[in-house]
């Protein structure tokens, strides 16, 4: 398993070592000692699994302060443009974003951790999506950031995608209360 930085600090690309032959293949997609090595220890308390077709954008998420999340991301079947933005308050990164493409044929992992935003946007006609969490969902600290907003600035690889009534109409980051995002180095 090789775990490499990202251009954004923290965010981190996950590439499993796979073993492959004419009956198909193995791979670790989480192994504790390799992520310890790289100085990550989240503690998983809940998997979730969505299921998208084309152009389906699904994002900003995140949850306010003191429920934040990290999450180890992964595709099970298809292709999505994966998205991390930094919104941890106090951070010399604040609001800027990586993206990478992960595919059920790559096997890329984002490990995104607390204090960032994700979405994803789905490429191919269908994907399954797997998010490994360090938190539990609390519906109170359920959040959003506008998946366009000019300050971010995103290259989304579509124009128009289709997203949930929510997401269409979620604030932007300049409108997201400071105390609901986790201070930088917290």
């Amino acid at each position: 398993m090789k775990i490499t930085q990202t251009d954004l600090p923290d965010v981190m690309l996950i590439e499993p070592r796979v073993f492959g032959d004419a009956r198909g293949c193995f791979f670790e997609s989480y192994n504790r000692a390799v992520f310890a090595e790289a100085g990550l220890h989240p503690v998983f308390v809940q998997t979730n699994v969505s299921e998208s077709v084309q152009g389906v954008l699904r994002g900003l998420h995140f949850q306010r302060q003191p429920h934040a999340q990290g999450k180890l991301v992964s595709v099970l079947a298809g292709e999505v443009f994966d998205v991390a933005v930094d919104i941890r308050r106090g951070s010399p990164h604040f609001g800027r974003w990586m993206a990478a493409v992960l595919s059920a044929q790559n096997r890329r992992q984002l490990w995104i951790p607390p204090g960032f935003a994700h979405g994803f946007l789905t490429l191919s006609e269908r994907a399954v999506f797997s998010y490994q969490c360090t938190a539990l969902y609390d519906r109170a600290s359920d959040a959003g950031i506008r998946w366009n907003d000019a300050r971010i600035a995103i290259d989304w690889p579509m124009a128009q995608p289709s997203l949930s009534d929510k997401d269409a109409i979620a604030p932007f980051l300049d409108e997201i209360a400071a105390e609901h995002l986790l201070e930088y180095g917290a």
